[in-house]
């Protein structure tokens, strides 16, 4: 395994979108989700604890916390939807309990709560189930499971603080009560509620207050609903029944909690109310309102108050009050704090630092102070000191940042933004720019090892320059595709290695400008490059998901990474580790030399791809950062737990940069403030005096006010000291007679007693004589009935053993039957034995005739199945063959029947056609006997008779696409009574000539052409 390990220190960033992502563990202590882990971080110490998420899941869903704040659930969505128990009381957090779905498919958990007695567990799966799972986490026993809504989503699931057994369901158009019984949960109420309740919370064993989307707060009784207000009015409670419409564009109610006092909830963005109960019906009034504050580092400080409330939570003193947003940022206030404030508004505080609230595109380190510089598409720039972990500086912008360098001496940052880089000073509260370099969209920079040059990266080409003259040295071309955002490391001064997109890895010098070695692999897109100190190795991560050693433009050794794609790479400055980061967030130890096989150690660090990576000069700290938003600080240990050893201590610079006008200004500040100190000096002497005259008169009324009261009061003691004896005098001879009454009684009782104790004494004796009489009456008569007790047992032993005899007698008797029987049986068993023998030999042979000729039977029989199966074989073979002429047959059958339908259609046309010529043919008829004397024929048959006229008529038949034309024609007569006609269009057609004789006798003349 790797030589070192990387032990997570410290992080900076909140992990968004988990269901309540800020938790109380005790009164200075908070859970909150960041990268791939749940963080305890103590708010006085700033000290953290890591509880890392599990291998290979995809997003954290949501977090619980039991009652007595021993255990905390983690929901996660893998392969599969899981539940994760933690125990916080041990001190790694030791995993408890892994809890699914079991047989049933669930892929997340969208939401969780404990009981109050944190033995039962409720896990709300996500859609499109959406099924309500009840555990004994313990013993990891699913109780019972329910559909909670068919349409989603649910928002909140919790236990009434009283009851294990009663349940409350809030989501869209969703407010449920469930009670378990009988090893089921029963719906308890038959609200149907139509509006997106976002939050809830148990008031009390009976009442829960649910806010919605559109900034009502409804108050529900044993599962009806009560009351209804809004969230943003002063004190408003109504009926149900008398509730106006609710406007839409009211805030969202997205958290509410619950504390002795009453309860806080969000009202829209950036603000939280206070309510507190009322005497009068039960009602509840809104005491407070307290604000997120406005961010002055940002170009929109208001964008800052914009922030959606997402978690509320309250220490268990109830002393603070503590919320995540939608933005990534934590905030607290105390309680108490914002109750004095009267008339003032109230705001929030950061809860450690502000984070950074999208993905952080760049990151950079420096020599000579312990400061991180880290920038992000949210606009910002920030500066961390990862010795105290706390942000030293920040600063927003109009433009994305794509790339921030910062110099060896920690005094001036180089940032890539969209249009252009600037060069910047760290000033003691501000970042300002001073020069600016036309380099369109800076993906990656990095300042020389002495500070003097920074390179700066624009799609392919490497810019170079000077940091004193600000002009440009030199531009490194000859990448085919981009340069990548981690490729440009120094190896020193004069010497720059780059890897891009094309596949290519570079060493360039920088004083000349010429390319001294290359390594081309086109098959591999370059994410990342590092540099070995000693060696001169070169190692680069590319989207071919190896690690590559290259040295001397060969590529000497590969690590796979099991299909995992590595994105950054960085080496400790002793050469004694690597580290990767990868597209799934987790970091990777890899020791060196590389191993022959895949040896390396993983950690869970980041819930996105890491975009960077890199060592602190002294190797003391790892640092990533990543698509989440977050800043991760890793301690660099050797397996024995020690830090790695330093070639020489490192002291770092305290030095800081600030302007002369900044200087002067700030000292003409100090000047001001003096005379002010100085002139409020004398001005509260003068009024110390003042109040010493003034309270010196007051001492000296007050003085003689009290000489005089004290004299009054001496002499009431006095007064009260003369009554006091008095009384006394009366009191003791009030106690003399007292004790002699009481004296007197006493004799008379003690007299009274005597006599009465001689009585009793008297009745003693007389007693124990008569007991002493009947004792010895009775202990004559028990002598007398042990002496009859002796004769009665004499007689009766006599007459039993008599009885004996006589039965000794008839047992003999008994005893010589039983031999006689026993002696028979023996012989009848005999005779019954032989004839069995016989009759077993019978059948043993007359069945073994009947097995010889079953034999024979089956012999014979085996032949003609034989026979028997050459003929079915045949048949089969047969059958098949006639299967296979039946399917041919269909088949034609199948064309056959089609070609029927088609000329079934053919003949339905025909028939129309034939109907239409024969009404055309009744039309020609009356035509042509209307004018028969221009039309008649003669000379045919026998020229001249009026009688021998002949009727034409054509008819053309449809063709064989359905469509008729109409056909013209002409008859014509030569001389030798021959006929021709003459048409003016045919085209693939049927025709038919009808020729009709009138009157009676004369021949009819059919001709058909085709």
């Amino acid at each position: 395994m790797a030589a070192v390990v990387a032990q997570s220190h410290h992080i900076f960033g909140l992990r968004t979108g988990v269901r309540n992502n800020l938790l109380f563990f005790d009164e200075q202590t908070v859970i909150f989700p960041s990268g791939n882990n749940c963080v305890r971080y103590n708010i006085d110490q700033k000290w953290q604890r890591f509880i890392p998420g599990t291998e290979r899941s995809h997003s954290m869903q949501a977090l619980a916390i039991s009652a007595n704040r021993r255990y905390l659930a983690v929901a996660e969505r893998g392969e599969k939807g899981t539940i994760t128990v933690y125990d916080l009381q041990h001190e790694q957090s030791r995993k408890r309990k892994v809890l699914t779905g079991g047989e049933v498919a669930v892929q997340e958990f969208v939401c969780m709560a404990f009981s109050p007695d944190s033995k039962y567990l409720l896990g709300q799966a996500g859609g499109p189930e959406w099924t309500l799972f009840y555990w004994v986490w313990e013993k990891h026993k699913v109780m019972a499971t329910v559909k909670t809504t068919s349409t989603g989503p649910i928002s909140q699931v919790s236990f009434n603080p009283q009851d294990n057994t009663q349940i409350c369901v809030s989501g869209n158009g969703v407010f449920k009560l469930f009670r378990y019984a009988e090893g089921a949960l029963k719906q308890s109420n038959a609200v149907k509620e139509t509006q997106n309740i976002l939050s809830h919370a148990w008031m009390s064993e009976e009442r829960v207050i649910a806010g919605t989307e559109t900034g009502r707060l409804l108050v529900f009784e044993s599962g009806d609903l009560r009351w209804e207000m809004s969230v943003t009015s002063k004190a408003s409670t109504q009926e149900s029944e008398d509730a106006p419409s609710v406007p839409a564009s009211l805030p969202r109610v997205t958290a509410i909690t619950a504390y002795s006092k009453g309860f806080a909830c969000s009202a829209g963005p950036g603000t939280v109310c206070l309510f507190e109960k009322t005497e009068e019906k039960d009602n509840y009034r809104r005491t407070r309102e307290i604000k997120i504050p406005p961010d002055p580092c940002s170009n929109e400080p208001s964008q800052a108050e914009q922030q959606e409330i997402t978690t509320l939570c309250i220490s268990p003193s109830e002393e603070t009050l503590a919320t995540s947003t939608d933005r990534g940022q934590l905030y607290h206030i105390t309680l108490s704090s914002a109750e004095m404030s009267k008339g003032e508004q109230a705001q929030f505080e950061f809860l450690s630092h502000s984070f950074h609230s999208s993905v952080i595109t760049g990151l950079s380190i420096c020599m000579r102070k312990p400061l991180i510089a880290t920038c992000s598409l949210d606009h910002s720039v920030r500066i961390w000191n990862f010795e105290t972990n706390a942000l030293e500086l920040y600063k927003e912008f109009q433009e994305e940042l794509y790339s921030v360098a910062l110099h060896p001496s920690g005094l001036f940052i180089v940032v890539g933004f969209s249009d252009k880089i600037r060069l910047m000073n760290l000033l003691t509260d501000d970042i300002r720019t001073f020069k600016e370099f036309t380099v369109r969209g800076c993906r990656e920079c990095a300042f020389s090892h002495g500070g003097h040059m920074f390179a700066a990266v624009n799609g392919n080409v490497i810019h170079i320059y000077s940091t004193t003259t600000f002009n440009s040295i030199l531009n490194l071309k000859g990448h085919n595709g981009k340069v990548s955002p981690n490729a440009v490391s120094y190896y020193n001064d004069s010497h720059l290695v780059s890897c891009g997109m094309d596949g290519a890895v570079y060493e360039w010098n920088t004083l000349s400008g010429k390319r001294e070695s290359e390594s081309v692999l086109k098959s591999c897109s370059y994410t990342g490059v590092a540099l070995s100190p000693e060696t001169k190795s070169i190692f680069a991560v590319g989207s071919d998901c190896t690690l590559k050693e290259i040295h001397d433009c060969q590529i000497l050794r590969e690590v796979v990474s099991d299909d995992v794609l590595y994105t950054t790479i960085a080496m400790t400055h002793s050469g004694r580790a690597l580290f990767t980061g990868t597209a799934i967030g987790t970091v990777r130890a890899i020791k060196y030399p590389l191993p022959l096989q895949k040896e390396w150690t993983e950690y869970q660090a980041h819930s996105a791809p890491i975009t960077k990576m890199v060592v602190t000069f002294d190797d003391q700290y790892l640092l990533t950062v990543s698509e989440d938003g977050c800043l991760l600080i890793w301690k660099i240990i050797d397996k024995e737990g020690w830090g790695l050893k330093r070639d020489k201590e490192m002291t770092y610079a305290e030095e800081i940069l600030i302007t002369k006008s900044d200087l002067e200004e700030k000292n003409q500040i100090m000047l001001e403030l003096k005379t002010r100190v100085e002139e409020l000096k004398m001005e509260n002497e003068y009024q110390l005096r003042l109040k010493d005259m003034t309270y010196n008169e007051k001492i000296k009324d007050l003085t003689e006010k009290f000489t005089q009261q004290m004299e009054s009061l001496r002499t009431e003691n006095k007064v009260l000291k003369t009554e006091t004896e008095k009384q006394e005098v009366v009191h003791h001879e009030a106690l003399i007679e007292v004790m002699e009454r009481h004296s007197k009684e006493q004799q008379d009782l003690e007299s009274t007693n005597n006599q009465k104790l001689m009585l009793e004494y008297e009745k003693h004796q007389e007693l124990q004589l008569k007991s002493q009489q009947m004792q010895e009456s009775y202990e004559e008569k028990l002598r007398q009935l042990e002496d009859s007790k002796v004769r009665a047992l004499e007689e009766i032993t006599q007459f039993y053993e008599a009885k004996i005899q006589e039965k000794v007698l008839t047992l003999g008797q008994c005893q010589d039957e039983s031999w006689q029987q026993v002696r028979e049986f023996e012989e009848m068993t005999k005779q019954m034995e032989e004839d069995t023998d016989r009759e077993l030999q019978d059948i043993r042979v007359k069945y073994e005739r009947k097995l010889r000729e079953e034999k024979e039977t089956n012999l014979r029989l085996k032949g003609e199945t034989g026979v028997m199966k050459k003929k079915f074989s045949s048949l089969q073979r047969e059958i098949d063959d006639r299967n296979v002429e039946i399917e041919k047959l269909k088949v034609e059958q199948q064309k056959l029947l089609a070609f029927i339908k088609s000329l079934e259609k053919d003949i339905l046309g025909l028939k129309r056609g034939i109907q239409e010529s024969h009404l055309t043919i009744q039309d020609k008829v009356g035509w042509y006997r209307h004018h028969k004397d221009e039309y008649s024929l003669r000379n045919i048959e026998e020229p001249g008779g009026p009688e021998n006229q002949i009727f034409l008529l054509f008819i053309i038949s449809q063709n064989m696409f359905g469509s008729g034309h109409l056909l013209t024609s002409e008859l014509k007569c030569n001389p030798s009574h021959a006929f021709y006609f003459s048409f003016s269009q045919c085209d693939s057609i049927y025709l038919t000539l009808y020729c009709t004789m009138l009157p009676q006798g004369n021949k009819l003349i059919f001709l058909a052409l085709q």
